[in-house]
């Protein structure tokens, strides 16, 4: 990922008690009673010989009609650190969505059954989830130092899709779709209330979502091979993403994408409230160039409109500016939920702004009415510093409460 995201802090390493299981690797299934027992079993000789901690294989079946639920029990009657979990209604989205929601593993992860993958990819992907570098890690067969067997066919789509993506929706990370990720639980769940999809989209939502939300996602090259048995109906697959890229961008038009309570969390505030230095310091720049704005504004409007007038409009026009810019930077909120609300709200703050600095105009002609207009100016801008610390503390307790920050007006 790109090196903004080192700047973020690090997460706690994840404890490793001798009995409890630090990873819990979700094996989501349909129909598979051929690959199913092959498959899990070479899985847990991997793990049992190269993950230095407890583990968990659990195999989510989601409708199969085949054997597969009579084998995936049997497993998990036969190995121990393996379980099954049964699912009414068919999903990868819905199984990897149940199986993480009722883990208590610290590191989630799934694998795809067929297992094309090479497992010696696995310790690399979870490494950085559990010392606490990283919030989620994938497997990309698209960065330098990835093999990948696969047909021509399978090699454009995938390629063409991932680009795509980068090209509708601006993301960072190279391959949304390869069945191999890993999440720390804590981020999961904060972000599985916010995915929709529940069927082969569900990957490239939560990847969206998590990348704008500011978490940190690893990619760890892949090798890679083909499975030519895949049951994956590339059509119908492809154009369920294509509505959910369409989705995705249309909530990201409109602002409404619901990370901002994620981003708080991933900077260590807690959510539901900003911290109040990072505000500060959001509002004043903010300020400044508000200020700036309406000292340009107004030194234009002085001559033909005079100073009352001038002052008046432009005071007005940075207030409705100032609000909008405020709204979405300094409190997070995105969207138009309540924007006029707030537009209303602010601009009865700058009526009293209006008051505090007409009168300090007024004051200053009615004490020295040849004042040269530097000295207008110098006032003004004393008296809008003044307005704009009021300011601060009515938009913060009055226009955008806490409370209803992320729920009064939609989160992005």
């Amino acid at each position: 990922m790109d090196d903004w995201t080192d700047r973020l802090p690090l997460r706690t390493p994840v404890p490793a008690h001798p009995h409890e299981p630090v990873l819990d690797v979700v094996v989501p299934v349909f129909n598979e009673e051929k690959d199913l027992e092959p498959s899990v079993r070479r899985l847990h000789a991997h793990l049992r010989e190269t993950f230095p901690y407890p583990f968990r294989i659990t195999v989510a079946d989601n409708a199969s009609t085949d054997e597969t639920p009579r084998i995936a029990a049997r497993l998990a009657a036969e190995l121990p650190e393996a379980e099954w979990l049964r699912l009414a209604e068919k999903g990868r989205g819905r199984a990897l969505r149940a199986a993480w929601s009722g883990s208590r593993a610290p590191v989630l992860a799934y694998v795809d059954v067929d297992l094309s993958t090479d497992l010696a990819a696995l310790l690399p992907l979870v490494a950085p989830l559990i010392s606490g570098h990283s919030d989620i890690a994938i497997g990309t067969r698209l960065a330098r130092g990835s093999r990948v067997v696969r047909g021509p066919k399978r090699e454009v789509i995938s390629r063409c899709y991932n680009a795509l993506l980068r090209s509708t929706l601006a993301v960072g990370f190279s391959d949304a779709q390869c069945g191999f990720k890993a999440l720390r639980r804590d981020v999961a769940e904060r972000l599985l209330p916010l995915v929709k999809d529940s069927g082969w989209f569900f990957d490239t939502e939560l990847l969206v979502i998590a990348e704008r939300g500011g978490l940190r996602i690893h990619e760890v090259p892949v090798d890679w091979v083909d499975d030519p048995d895949s049951r994956v109906d590339i059509l119908s697959t492809a154009l369920a993403d294509l509505r959910g890229i369409a989705r995705i961008g249309r909530a990201l038009a409109r602002g409404t994408l619901p990370t901002a309570e994620l981003r708080r969390s991933a900077d260590g505030v807690p959510p539901g409230r900003a911290g109040l230095a990072g505000q500060l310091l959001r509002f004043a720049a903010v300020g400044v160039l508000s200020t700036v704005g309406y000292v340009l504004l107004y030194a234009a409007l002085r001559p033909p409109a005079g100073p009352q007038a001038a002052n008046a409009l432009a005071l007005l026009t940075c207030a409705v500016a100032n609000t909008a810019a405020n709204r979405r930077l300094t409190f997070g909120l995105r969207g138009r939920g309540g924007a006029i609300r707030h537009q209303a709200k602010g601009l009865l703050i700058f009526v009293i702004g209006l008051a505090l600095t007409s009168g300090s105009l007024a004051a200053l002609h009615h004490l020295a009415p040849g004042a040269a207009r530097r000295i207008e100016i110098v006032v003004l801008v004393t008296a809008n510093l003044a307005a704009t610390l009021l300011r601060f503390l009515l938009l913060r307790a009055w226009v955008f409460p806490a409370r209803r920050r992320g729920t009064g007006a939609t989160a992005a």
